[in-house]
């Protein structure tokens, strides 16, 4: 992140910023999975290795939390940006997904997701989205959608839908030049109009921890695979309105 975020700004005193608004609130639930993330995999690896519910709970299930805090202060002390208390309770709400699935249901039936799609704006943008692939991922928040999903058997108890076909419940934002509002130029290069707007997604996913397997190779692919929402067809709502189909949506 400090040849990333950090490369071209100054180190300036510890100070505070309010970006509750800032890039329609797709940020936030950035934030949010990588708290969800971290404490997932704290909590499962403890467990694993023999840990009481207690203890993985206490030390796994807050590490979404107590790793994304650094972050925070790298932003407090560099030009441009600041310490947000928005991007703390959303950590902090990542980690409570797991922790409070844990402790109501035992599991989690609730698994939060990530997709990305580099977005028509990053190419438009001059490099202000991104100049390399990796950067863009981090910077452009129009490809990022954020998923909850939910296997449907949970929902609906039927032994002919199989445990591992989910709903999956989307958000994202596109139009987005800008953090609170869009720029027109970039490096002297004019950037063209977008219209800001929000999008609701709904699609099917896949729980592959729900996927009966033998093999270790199919294992440990299955897990890598927990985090990441699985292309399918989608019906996506606007905030202007408007209801859109997608045969393959990411």
């Amino acid at each position: 992140m400090s040849k990333t975020w950090y490369k071209d700004r100054e180190l300036v005193p510890f100070h505070f910023y309010n970006d509750s608004k800032g890039y329609q609130q797709v940020d936030k639930f950035g934030h949010a999975f990588g708290g969800y993330v971290y404490s997932y995999i704290g909590h499962s690896y403890l467990k694993s290795r023999g840990f009481s519910q207690l203890e993985a709970l206490t030390i796994g299930g807050t590490l979404g939390f107590v790793l994304q805090a650094p972050i925070e202060i790298m932003d407090g002390i560099h030009e441009g940006y600041g310490f947000s208390w928005g991007d703390m309770v959303a950590n902090a709400s990542g980690s409570a997904l797991v922790i409070g699935q844990e402790l109501l249901f035992g599991e989690q039936i609730v698994k939060y997701k990530f997709s990305y799609w580099e977005s028509e704006y990053a190419s438009r943008a001059n490099g202000y989205l991104g100049k390399s692939t990796f950067d863009r991922v981090l910077k452009d928040y129009n490809g990022h959608t954020y998923w909850l999903s939910v296997p449907i058997a949970k929902i609906f108890p039927n032994r002919r839908i199989p445990p591992w076909l989910c709903i999956s419940f989307g958000y994202g934002a596109n139009g987005m030049y800008g953090e609170f509002y869009n720029i027109s130029e970039y490096n002297g290069v004019s950037i063209p109009y977008a219209r800001r707007y929000r999008q609701y997604i709904v699609s099917l996913d896949i729980d592959w921890t729900k996927i009966p397997t033998q093999s270790k190779f199919l294992k440990v692919v299955f897990k890598g695979l927990t985090f990441v929402k699985f292309p399918f067809s989608a019906i996506e709502l606007t905030s202007s309105g408007q209801v859109k189909g997608h045969w393959i949506y990411y």
